[in-house]
């Protein structure tokens, strides 16, 4: 099945809830979480694909907006991360193998920006590990 700007689009804004979850699923974003994300969608994210939004900008924007967004108005980790496994599981197509490694390694990144790995980013990061696994 071939990818639409409209389900692209959709990708990033619940990778943007995934990679919220894994940063508040302590109960609190830090700084450094923040930080790691906007530095991985500008090193990583932007070159995935050529795809852009209704405004011309690239897709993988919508990371960072819709995080930034959760921050300001809050979702729990858990009903972000129940968003974002529903629609890997109605687009499974939308997650090229590039992508879901990216995905992962970007979520461990986060967890590992403020004083490593806790238990629950541990278990988030297992359930990804197994949705992603092919």
């Amino acid at each position: 099945m071939k990818n639409t700007s409209k389900t692209m689009n959709e990708l990033y804004e619940h990778l943007g809830k995934l990679f919220y979850a894994i940063a508040i699923s302590d109960g609190h974003v830090h700084v450094k979480e923040w930080d790691k994300v906007k530095e991985i969608v500008k090193a990583d994210w932007l070159y995935v694909d050529e795809f852009t939004d209704r405004y011309g900008t690239d897709s993988a924007n919508q990371i960072e907006i819709v995080f930034d967004g959760l921050m300001e108005y809050g979702k729990t980790g858990k009903q972000c991360f129940q968003e974002f496994k529903d629609f890997y599981e109605e687009h499974p197509h939308a997650f090229s193998k590039e992508i879901k490694t990216l995905t992962k390694m970007t979520a461990s990144a986060i967890a590992n920006s403020f004083a490593g790995k806790n238990k629950s980013e541990l278990s988030m990061l297992s359930e990804l590990e197994l949705l992603l696994t092919d």
